[in-house]
């Protein structure tokens, strides 16, 4: 009898939250699995690698190896990002350059490395991790919410793209959850700066920042948030999106379907909580 094919799945943003549970559970599935992430951290039975998503030549050197060493890559699960908040006008350049870089560079180029040998292979699956952020702009976390819509575009895009190649791309959008995410925020707030020396700015940010917080941390389990994940990258013909959570699914429908300015002018009041 010949050799069991095993699987071979590659994780981005495994150390913690999300990436570092779908790790997990991959593993429990049988998958030889490789995670990076700045932190040379993942759970047993994975292989950490170390490295900024950012760096093309990086991630692309990485891949190379693992597929050197597997002989072929199954899955990819671009999971890696950041968040920053703020007003647009006082969100310092090289902060919005950087979760750009991050965010949607960092998915993209890990994307455009697996993709010759899946090719090849003419077989694999991508997973975008992105947000309900994405089709829902966020006051105050406008360029968080920029970085996640552009992974939809070109994910979407990319999927028509490979088809013919038998290879499968879809974005998870998870909503509120409960991970380390939420503490790693990088705040570029107003404190301290004043219009003609009265008030501040943007008043309402710290407590449209903080509402979105207490969300998050009142929100659903990371290994929830992973199963669902799994689940999707193990499906034979996956959707093009999936949302998390059926509030999320019911609250998106509704954006949708309402015309623009009811539906901005409504997530601005949401926000002045």
């Amino acid at each position: 009898m010949g050799k069991a094919l095993v699987m071979v799945a590659i994780v981005t943003g495994a150390s913690s939250g999300f990436g570092y549970e779908v790790c997990k559970q991959l593993v429990e599935k049988g998958y030889k699995v490789y995670g990076i992430s700045r932190r040379k951290h993942a759970p047993t039975g994975v292989t950490a690698i170390s490295a900024d998503v950012s760096d093309e030549s990086s991630v692309r050197s990485i891949v190379d190896e693992i597929a050197r060493t597997e002989g072929r890559i199954d899955l990819l699960i671009a999971n890696a990002g950041m968040g920053i908040s703020g007003p647009v006008e006082l969100t310092p350049e090289e902060a919005s350059k950087r979760i750009m870089d991050v965010n949607f560079f960092g998915q993209v180029y890990a994307a455009q490395a697996v993709l010759p040998y899946m090719r090849a292979q003419k077989s694999g699956t991508i997973v975008f991790v992105s947000s309900v952020g994405a089709p829902i702009a966020l006051p105050y976390q406008a360029f968080y919410s920029a970085s996640k819509s552009a992974v939809n575009s070109v994910a979407l895009a990319l999927r028509n793209e490979v088809r013919e190649y038998g290879i499968h791309v879809t974005v998870v959008m998870p909503g509120d959850a409960s991970t380390g995410f939420t503490d790693a925020r990088i705040k570029h707030h107003d404190s301290g700066v004043k219009d003609n020396g009265a008030a501040s700015l943007y008043p309402g940010c710290d407590s449209a920042v903080s509402s979105m917080e207490k969300d998050e941390r009142n929100g659903i389990l990371p290994e929830r948030v992973a199963a669902i994940i799994v689940r999707v990258a193990c499906k034979k013909n996956p959707a093009p999106l999936y949302v998390t959570g059926f509030k999320y699914r019911i609250l998106l429908s509704l954006y949708n379907i309402l015309p623009t300015r009811v539906a901005v002018w409504l997530v601005g009041k949401f926000y002045q909580r």
